[in-house]
C-alpha cells in the first residue's frame, strides 16, 4: 500500500494525509499504522464528525472500542497510533491538547515462541514438498519447500522471502540481496551447499515466462505476482502445522511461521556455545545478517531453552576451576 492510495475523507482528512505523506517521505514503514489511521477517517466519517471540537476522548474511545482487540498489545498499538497522530497535530499548532486520554492496557508476558529443532524442520520441509498442485497453484510443493527451507535456514522475515525477485538470487556467489526490509535498508545474506541445491533445482524446475526478467517474483505461481505472505501463513497454519503433530511445551504459543525466525537464532546461539565461540563478539554479527537496527532487537529473539542452560554450564564448569586455582596461588 502506498501514500497516494490512502485517501481520507473525515474532517481530518488533510491533515491526515500531510502526517502519513510526511512518515513515507521518511522513508518509514508506514503502511500498518496508516491502515489504522483510514479505519479512524472512517469511523468519523460513519459517526457524522464534522468538526475537530467534536473529536473527543469519549470519540477515541468509542473508536477503540468499535475495534476490538483480543490482546492487550494490539489494543495498545491501535491507540498508539492515533495518540502519536494528535500529538503531531499539538505540535504543529493545529490543536492546543491532545483529545487523546486514553490509558494503555496492561500487558501480560510475551508470547513464548515454540522452536523448530532440526527433525522439526525436516518433516516440516518434507510435508511442504508433497503438497499437492491446485489449479491456480502450480507446482505447490516445491514452491513451498523451498520457501520455507530459507524461512528456517536463514531466519528471514516471511515478508522478505515473499518479495524475492530473480534478480535477487546469486547461485554462484550463493547470495540473496534483501531489499528494502523492516528498516528500510538492503542487506546481503549467503546461504550454503545445501540451500543452494534446494534453490536450484527449484529455479531449473518452475515454470517461468520465456521473458522472464530480473523483477520477475521468485516465488511465484502465474509469472507476476509473487506468492502472498498471508498464502505462506495460511498454508503453515493450515495444512502443514496439522500434519505435524508438534507437542506444544505449556506456556507456548501455537506455531507461526515467524517461529522459524526465532528458531534460527536460537539455533545460531546454540551452535556458538558449542563451537567454543563467545556468543557476545558474534552477536552484532547476527543482528547484520537478521536485519537488526542494533542487539538489543536481536536479543528478543533468543529464547533460553534447556539445550543453552546446559551448554552455558558446561562452559561455567570448564571455567570456574582453572580460575579458583589462580586465586588460590
Amino acid at each position: 500500500m502506498t501514500v497516494l492510495r490512502m485517501i481520507y475523507q473525515s474532517v481530518l482528512a488533510e491533515w491526515l494525509t500531510t502526517f502519513t505523506k510526511g512518515k513515507f517521505a521518511l522513508g518509514r514503514r508506514f503502511a500498518h499504522p496508516a491502515r489504522a489511521l483510514r479505519l479512524f477517517d472512517r469511523y468519523l466519517v460513519a459517526q457524522g464528525i464534522t468538526s475537530i471540537d467534536a473529536i473527543s476522548s469519549d470519540v477515541i474511545t468509542a473508536f477503540l472500542l468499535s475495534r476490538p482487540r483480543l490482546s492487550a498489545r494490539s489494543y495498545n498499538e491501535l491507540l498508539g497510533v492515533i495518540r502519536r497522530f494528535f500529538q503531531w497535530m499539538v505540535d504543529q499548532q493545529i490543536l492546543s491538547v491532545s483529545p487523546v486520554q486514553v490509558t494503555t492496557r496492561r500487558e501480560g508476558p510475551r508470547r513464548r515462541p515454540f522452536l523448530f529443532g532440526v527433525p522439526e524442520a525436516r518433516r516440516l520441509l518434507e510435508l511442504a514438498r508433497d503438497l499437492p498442485d491446485r489449479n491456480r497453484a502450480p507446482q505447490r510443493g516445491p514452491t513451498y519447500h523451498a520457501i520455507f527451507a530459507i524461512l528456517y535456514g536463514l531466519g528471514l522475515r516471511v515478508g522478505e522471502v515473499a518479495k524475492l525477485c530473480l534478480g535477487d538470487l546469486d547461485l554462484e556467489r550463493q547470495i540473496l540481496t534483501i531489499r528494502e526490509t523492516k528498516f528500510g535498508k538492503s542487506r546481503l545474506v549467503p546461504f550454503g551447499p545445501r540451500l543452494a541445491r534446494v534453490l536450484r533445482n527449484y529455479i531449473e524446475h518452475h515454470r517461468y515466462p520465456d521473458l522472464a526478467a530480473a523483477d520477475t517474483p521468485l516465488f511465484t505461481f502465474d509469472g507476476r505476482q509473487s506468492v502472498s505472505t498471508n498464502s505462506i501463513r495460511k498454508t503453515f497454519r493450515d495444512y502443514l502445522i496439522p500434519r505435524l503433530g508438534l507437542a506444544v511445551p505449556p506456556g507456548t504459543g501455537s506455531p507461526r511461521v515467524h517461529d522459524l525466525r526465532h528458531s534460527f537464532a536460537v539455533g545460531a546461539l546454540l551452535r556458538w556455545y558449542r563451537d567454543g565461540l563467545n556468543p557476545a563478539v558474534r552477536l552484532p554479527h547476527l543482528s547484520t545478517f537478521l536485519g537488526h537496527i542494533n542487539t538489543e532487537a536481536t536479543a528478543v529473539y533468543l529464547t533460553i531453552t534447556d539445550d543453552l542452560l546446559q551448554e552455558a554450564s558446561h562452559r561455567f564448569s570448564r571455567c570456574v576451576p582453572p580460575l579458583m586455582m589462580e586465586a588460590a596461588e
